[in-house]
């Protein structure tokens, strides 16, 4: 399948995928603070929530995010859809979690899936994304659902394709598209 692409004239991109769940209940986290001052946050435990689905390119840092109020077949299969859509005539190889093994997906031509292995979500570079984003919501609270939402939105735009491609540019994967380049 994936040889059918090579010397076709298509490019040829590699992307990460996955979903990360927000809500309005508090994240925890360790912070950072002078010896013997304990740190004091505030606590909410509102179980309102959304989901982001998100892919992530590690060579040039570019990436698609949509959000959904599940984590479904229905929403992810418009995800896919989107991202197809977003590639325009590249093709993709699209590296995910063993979530998305449904037979009920339709794949567009332009989308390759090839899953990681079970229970390795540190292979997966969207993971660090995620992360990266979240980091800052530790001991936040937020009133309603839209202001984590222009919260989040605003750190995803403010993010550069450089730095995107700095925290999700993992070695071995780079090491092999160099390769597989030559």
């Amino acid at each position: 399948m994936l040889g059918d692409y090579f010397g076709q004239g298509k490019p040829l991109r590699y992307l990460c995928q996955d979903e990360m769940r927000l809500g309005l209940m508090s994240q925890r986290g360790r912070v950072i603070t002078a010896r013997g001052v304990k740190p004091i946050a505030m606590k909410q435990y509102v179980r309102e929530n959304f989901w982001l689905y998100g892919v992530v390119e590690p060579l040039s840092g570019w990436h698609l995010c949509q959000e959904y109020p599940h984590l479904n077949g229905t929403h992810f299969q418009r995800f896919i859809t989107a991202v197809s859509n977003a590639l325009g005539d590249d093709v993709a190889v699209m590296q995910m979690d063993q979530a998305h093994r449904a037979k009920t997906l339709v794949w567009p031509d332009n989308l390759i899936p090839i899953f990681q292995p079970p229970y390795s979500p540190e292979l997966n570079p969207a993971e660090r994304f995620w992360q990266h984003l979240k980091s800052p919501l530790k001991g936040k609270c937020f009133q309603t659902l839209d202001q984590l939402r222009q919260h989040m939105g605003n750190r995803i735009e403010s993010l550069s394709t450089e730095a995107i491609a700095s925290l999700t540019g993992y070695d071995f994967i780079l090491e092999a598209l160099f390769c597989a380049a030559l």
